[in-house]
């Protein structure tokens, strides 16, 4: 059975082999303990493997950490063979091939300090497109100049391995790949200066967030490739100050600027802080999508309004944006942050979009559309749940006025000429004819009243049910009306939400069915079936076009639906009549 090692695991073993060399090197280089300078430098040397470790534990898909991985352990592998090289000089057998393997990577590890690293710098990701080619040559020149290295006659390192190169070729192909290690490190050596030119020319370009970060990173790179003259200018015979500051810089100028940047600009996704009243840091990579949809549950148990606010904030925070907005279709607009650059990407999100400004360094990766995909899953249903409740209070209030209307058109007015009569005929002892008008007046106001009071909630839906309302709302019509219902079904009652929600959508589709399909036959069916409650509403009317046309009422309906769980499908087309099919959980 195969295990698969997870990227957590594998960053895990790459940073402690990288370190363990690193510390086993330096202590058999001068021996246990070792000299306050050694700790130093070790010290410096084990930022890479740490800040490594850190991003690609979290972040598997960010080719930076394993970049950094990848030259720590050159230098980790590279200072152990160079170390059990020195500690021994009669040093021989298999355990010399060995050492002189490992010993042979420090030119990779210079390869990738001096391209790679900054090349890649600050989101894992190749400047532009047209550095793929130079990645390329940068790769074959590296592996030129370690192969020169290791397969040369001479030795690896001759003050390492005085004896020479217990693998290394002899006469004319010894030669041979001695001149191309050679070139290899020339070449590898004007990729490295192109890439400085590169940063150079990308600091110019960028912004003032931009600048401050690739300032870093070109001092860095000075600073490697500096140390590296200075190695060559003073050769490794010479072990004074010269050399000493040249292997400093060129092993620790790097690592330096990344936790520099780290510290001021948050790069790579760590923060480090201090909390409560002690000192100390904190490595705070930034959350994953899982933790960001956790961190999310409570936001969305608040108000919808609010619940857009929070999102915003969310996707702001998790992407390291400077702004992010989220917007409906209605044109609303919630930011979080400052909205001062133009947006640089979008997605849509339920019935509106997240819009998202630049990067606060660097650009938004792979990565961080996958988060924002993620995200965009409930930050539509948040858009979905505003329009919600917008529409339910609309409707509310659209139903609010209607009765407003209807009262002061209608009762009201029937109620003061009632009134005035009255007053008429206490003035006049009115006769008996006026006492009768009056009495017809009085009963017309009270069946007016009525049948206003059941549009609101019917007595007959409260007294009598679902199917015996329906049955009551359709024994008056001008057309042919049909209402079946299911055995079982008329003595069931539901809860008054249900009952209410269904009840209107059959009013307001026989409505809309008289006045605007001019239907001759409508047929109403009550049904119960595998958790639904459903209400089928058919006509033979002359339908319409239902993208087009407006389905007025059954839009507040639809949300009423909705809010309860269940939904409604309309159904229709020119000429065909229409259908009306409304359900909720029972």
């Amino acid at each position: 059975m195969t295990r698969v090692t997870s990227p957590a695991a594998l960053a895990a073993v790459l940073a402690a082999v990288a370190a363990a060399g690193i510390v086993a090197g330096g202590i058999l280089e001068v021996g246990f303990p070792g000299t306050p300078s050694l700790w130093v430098f070790i010290a410096v040397c084990l930022v890479a493997p740490t800040v490594g470790w850190l991003i690609a534990a979290r972040r598997p898909d960010n080719v930076y950490g394993w970049l950094l991985l990848a030259a720590a352990d050159c230098l980790g592998l590279g200072a152990f063979g160079a170390g059990l090289l020195l500690s021994d000089p009669t040093l021989g057998g298999p355990l010399a091939v060995v050492a002189t393997v490992l010993s042979s990577l420090f030119p990779v590890f210079y390869g990738l300090s001096w391209i790679f690293v900054p090349l890649f710098f600050p989101d894992g990701r190749l400047p532009s497109r047209r550095w793929r080619a130079g990645a390329w040559i940068a790769a074959v020149a590296i592996t030129v100049h370690w192969a020169g290295i290791l397969l040369s006659a001479d030795a690896v390192y001759e003050p390492i391995f005085s004896r020479g190169n217990p693998i290394g070729l002899r006469g004319t192909p010894g030669l041979l790949v001695a001149l191309a290690g050679a070139a290899g490190q020339a070449v590898t050596f004007l990729v490295a200066l192109t890439v400085l030119g590169s940063l150079v020319l990308r600091w110019w370009r960028a912004d003032a967030a931009g600048r401050r970060v690739l300032r870093w990173m070109i001092a860095g790179l000075t600073g490697t490739l500096g140390g590296f003259l200075l190695i060559t200018l003073f050769g490794p015979d010479d072990y004074g100050l010269g050399l000493g500051l040249g292997l400093f810089a060129s092993v620790a100028a790097l690592p330096i600027v990344i936790v520099t940047t780290v510290f001021r600009h948050q790069l790579l996704d760590i923060k480090v802080g201090i909390r409560g009243h002690r000192i100390f840091l904190v490595f705070d990579l930034r959350p994953t999508v899982d933790e960001l949809l956790t961190e999310l549950g409570p936001a969305l148990e608040t108000e919808p309004v609010e619940q857009l606010g929070r999102l915003a904030g969310a996707v702001q925070a998790g992407l390291e944006t400077r702004w992010a907005a989220v917007e409906l279709a209605d044109g609303t607009r919630v930011v979080a942050g400052e909205e001062d650059g133009e947006a640089a990407f979008t997605v849509p999100a339920g019935l509106g979009r997240i819009v998202c400004g630049p990067k606060v360094v660097g650009r938004l990766t792979s990565e961080d559309r996958r988060v924002l995909g993620a995200l965009a899953v409930p930050v539509g249903l948040a858009i979905q749940s505003v329009g919600l409740a917008a529409r339910l209070v609309n409707a509310q209030e659209a139903e609010r006025r209607r009765i407003e209307r209807n009262i002061h058109d209608g009762v009201q007015q029937q109620l003061v000429a009632l009134i005035a009569g009255l007053e008429l005929a206490r003035a006049t002892g009115g006769d008996a004819r006026t006492l009768t008008l009056l009495r017809e007046e009085a009963r017309q106001t009270l069946t007016d009243l009525r049948e206003l009071a059941a549009g609101i909630h019917p007595s007959v839906l409260s007294q009598g049910g679902l199917v015996e309302a329906v049955e009551e709302r359709c024994s008056r019509l001008p057309v042919a009306t049909t209402v079946t219902a299911e055995p079982g079904l008329r003595a069931r009652r539901f809860p008054d939400e249900i009952e209410g929600a269904l009840y209107f959508t059959v009013s307001e589709s026989i409505a809309n069915a008289l006045k605007h399909a001019r239907a001759s036959r409508i047929e109403v069916r009550l049904t119960q079936a595998e958790g639904r409650l459903q209400a089928v509403v058919s006509d033979d009317g002359r339908g319409f076009d239902p993208v087009t046309a407006d389905r007025g009422g059954l839009g507040a309906l639809a949300d009423r639906m909705n809010a309860l769980g269940g939904g409604l499908r309309l159904t229709s087309a020119p000429g065909e009549g229409t259908v009306v099919r409304a359900w909720v959980p029972a």
